[in-house]
């Protein structure tokens, strides 16, 4: 069986991206197949719940105030919005509720303290719950752990050497920081990036190399096609080809054997046939909901016919994993406050 390293090179890793595609796939297959269930996709939904008007500069993102996109800002939306639509993404099959929030860094106030109460309860529809909120301190990720949140996201996005060609007003270690600090709270780390950002196949094997020695691995890791909107710094980037997604994918199963590879932004692009490579590649994760924040994703229904067809079953929440799912059950009690 393939083992978990922590001490993989940048070479041994671009070995790997460079196999002929088709062996690739095969050895990526078999990797899946020693440490996940065959045809097990775990379904999340994600929401935007503070859209728009953000301080940073990412060049591929619309809510940035900088840019002049379609992006309309949007206040924090009430606990009780969010678990109507998250009500509603379990009843479709989701059985994680990812709730992002476009800001730089997380603060203590009552925007936080809302959050807080969305966490504790969604825990107590028995779905796992995931926040990206931007840059986290060692004390807003103890709260967040506190509420029972399952997942934290913060994408390292590109390679370190490429970053600063992507976002200045964050710096790479800010990102491995917020990590650690997840980590240090307790709860499971989600960290992935985008390609199509007009990176280099250097710059790929970096990313993945930089997650591959995270120890502990991330428990998901997103792999994204940049979705070029007009606006942005990255508006005339051409899409990522079907077959770059499909080598990124079995490259990441291979060097995070035991690790989420989830489908992100960018699957509308692939159509079913791409996406199918890419579960045979050992992806085991997708987002499905109309919209990932503010970019355009296949809707639920489309998804479930996708399984029916590729027979493919969605994975239930908190499965192996009964300590987190009674910790999440506990910290839903005394839900009812609403900021």
């Amino acid at each position: 069986m393939s083992e978990v390293r922590h001490n993989w090179t940048k070479e041994e890793i671009l070995n790997i991206y460079n196999t002929p595609l088709l062996e690739l796939v095969y050895q990526a297959a078999t990797v899946h197949r020693q440490h996940h269930t065959a045809g097990e996709v775990q379904v999340s939904s994600l929401l935007s719940i503070k859209t728009g008007g953000c301080v940073e500069d990412c060049a591929y993102c619309p809510q940035a105030a900088r840019y002049n996109t379609e992006v309309k800002v949007q206040k924090l939306m009430q606990v009780d919005e969010v678990m109507e639509m998250a009500t509603r993404a379990k009843n479709a099959g989701a059985s994680r509720m990812c709730l992002g929030a476009a800001w730089r860094e997380v603060r203590n106030n009552r925007d936080f303290d809302r959050v807080i109460e969305m966490v504790k309860g969604i825990n107590g529809l028995e779905m796992e719950v995931c926040c990206t909120l931007g840059m986290l301190d060692e004390e807003k990720a103890a709260r967040l752990a506190e509420a029972g949140l399952y997942a934290y996201n913060h994408n390292i996005d590109t390679s370190k050497e490429n970053y600063t060609n992507i976002i200045s007003t964050r710096t790479y270690d800010d990102r491995l920081d917020t990590l650690k600090n997840v980590r240090k709270a307790g709860m499971t780390v989600c960290s992935g990036g985008i390609i199509g950002m007009g990176e280099s196949v250097d710059d790929r094997i970096g990313m993945l190399h930089t997650l591959v020695n995270l120890n502990p691995q991330p428990e998901s890791v997103p792999i994204n096609a940049l979705v070029a909107v007009e606006g942005t710094p990255m508006e005339d980037q051409p899409p990522v080809p079907v077959w770059d997604m499909v080598r990124m994918v079995a490259t990441a199963r291979i060097v995070l054997p035991k690790s989420a590879v989830r489908l992100s932004a960018g699957r509308m692009q692939l159509g079913v046939p791409g996406q199918a490579m890419c579960f045979m590649a050992g992806a085991n994760s997708i987002f499905a909901g109309d919209k990932l924040l503010t970019t355009p994703n296949p809707e639920f229904d489309e998804d479930m016919q996708m399984f029916e067809i590729l027979g493919l079953t969605a994975k239930e929440a908190f499965k192996g994993d009964p300590a987190r799912k009674a910790k999440a059950a506990e910290a839903a009690t005394g839900v009812g406050v609403t900021a």
